[in-house]
């Protein structure tokens, strides 16, 4: 029996099109929610998760920094995604009959300047595959979608226009999820490495710049650092970071070590081979 990865969003989604492309010999299985997609890893009733984390327009794409350390799940693989949006609409449609456009707020706003340009009324829909779903079975001439390639295919409409986002660099990083087990030990990730992880400081000054001294110090490259608020206590922040390397790591485990010591809590959610992707990438600072 094939394994199964589950994604939020419906078929023909940027995080189906992300599953498709890292694991062609799985089943994907589209979940209405975030939590949804967790729950299904979490029973068993599916092996993976592809969950979208982060966009170079748009910034953070889901909480996963709340979800993650209350679940029973571990980062296991990361998948970088080049975003691409076509305009669509049922046969026999143009653009210049058309009069809105539909799509979820984030492919709105990264096509702005079609948008524009054809004086279109942006329509917000709940995700990108389904405005196409609708746009299908409205079958009006004057609605339109902004959605991946794929949904065309799935929802058999015409594209209008390829590749309408303003900025070709436009991509998504993904983290696959799997339930939590050993993490993987450095010889079992020859290459480089990603590890990962959440942490609180201690309640005394300048203790998350001390707390990030370890990595300046050793050399390790964090390529992200996000702050958020821990229930209703505004003046308890955790923070959630990625770093390039293993924890065995000579450098990573000496900053590990520091770390520990100006914090009250630090938990790693995945260590994992790092995409290659990320070669071509500038350092982070």
């Amino acid at each position: 029996m094939a394994q199964k990865i589950a994604y939020q969003g419906e078929p023909g989604a940027n995080s189906n099109i992300a599953c498709k492309q890292m694991f062609p010999e799985m089943d994907s299985v589209p979940c209405a929610s975030f939590e949804d997609a967790f729950e299904l890893v979490s029973s068993g009733e599916a092996d993976l998760a592809m969950i979208p984390i982060e966009n170079s327009i748009a910034g953070r794409v889901a909480d996963i920094h709340i979800l993650l350390p209350q679940s029973n799940l571990q980062i296991v693989g990361e998948f970088f995604l080049p975003i691409h949006f076509d305009l669509l609409g049922i046969p026999g449609s143009t653009i210049e009959g058309a009069t809105e456009v539909h799509s979820h707020i984030h492919a709105l706003g990264q096509c702005r300047k079609l948008i524009r340009e054809h004086g279109l009324k942006p329509v917000i829909a709940g995700d990108t595959a389904g405005s196409a779903r609708e746009v299908a079975e409205w079958n009006d001439p004057r609605k339109l979608s902004l959605a991946p390639p794929l949904a065309a295919q799935i929802y058999g409409l015409d594209v209008l226009a390829s590749r309408v986002e303003d900025d070709p660099s436009n991509t998504t990083r993904f983290v696959v999820l799997a339930r939590e087990t050993a993490l993987p030990a450095r010889d079992e990730l020859p290459g480089p490495a990603v590890t990962s992880f959440v942490f609180r400081v201690r309640n005394v000054p300048s203790a998350l710049y001390k707390a990030l001294g370890g990595f300046a110090t050793n050399g390790v490259n964090m390529t992200r650092l996000e702050s958020y608020m821990v229930g209703d206590e505004f003046a308890a922040t955790m923070f959630m970071a990625d770093v390039e390397a293993h924890p065995e790591d000579s450098p990573l485990r000496l900053a590990l070590e520091e770390l520990d010591f100006f914090t009250t809590e630090v938990r790693i959610l995945g260590v994992y081979a790092a995409a290659d992707h990320r070669a071509a990438r500038s350092p982070a600072a």
